[in-house]
């Protein structure tokens, strides 16, 4: 299997990129997970056998999230290594949020995804885009990257091991 020279991950949406961590948490640490078997995991949750109950416990599962998982196949093939497409950083306005909250806090006291979370609730991109740090439309998502961060990560791990340098 030959793994993709570039970071893949960043064309993925954070739903699309928890659902493929989670089926790579199923297997043995020596098994290749492929795009196509993500894709069956993903049909086989879209199945009517799939209860109302699983839907809500899972993931946000839709249609979607199988759209853009095809899109994915047709552009790097079937046999694309699953684990190049999960996202292990933050988008680069997330980096940019998360360096904000950094850089006004003590180093005794490093943020948490929690606190990014909170920051992000508290208007902090409305005024980091004041600032021109980030642009008008780059603080539409963030709410939704931490909180799928959190979910996957837990909102005590610590921010800065989510920074992206590019």
């Amino acid at each position: 299997m030959i793994r993709n020279p570039i970071d893949v991950s960043t064309r993925v949406s954070p739903n699309l990129s928890a659902l493929i961590e989670n089926r790579l948490n199923m297997v043995e640490p020596d098994e290749y997970v492929t795009l196509a078997l993500v894709r069956d995991y993903l049909t086989d949750m879209l199945s009517a056998a799939f209860t109302e109950t699983e839907h809500i416990h899972h993931f946000d599962i839709n249609d979607s999230l199988l759209d853009e998982l095809d899109a994915l196949i047709e552009e790097f093939g079937e046999t694309a290594l699953a684990n190049d497409f999960v996202q292990n950083s933050a988008s680069e306005p997330m980096t940019r949020v998360i360096e904000a909250v950094i850089n006004s806090r003590d180093q005794d006291n490093p943020p948490t995804l929690e606190t990014i979370r909170e920051a992000i609730a508290m208007g902090l991109p409305a005024r980091l885009v004041g600032d021109g740090v980030l642009d008008e439309d780059e603080d539409d998502a963030l709410l939704e990257e931490i909180e799928a961060l959190i979910d996957r990560h837990g909102d005590d791990a610590l921010a800065e091991e989510f920074l992206r340098y590019e």
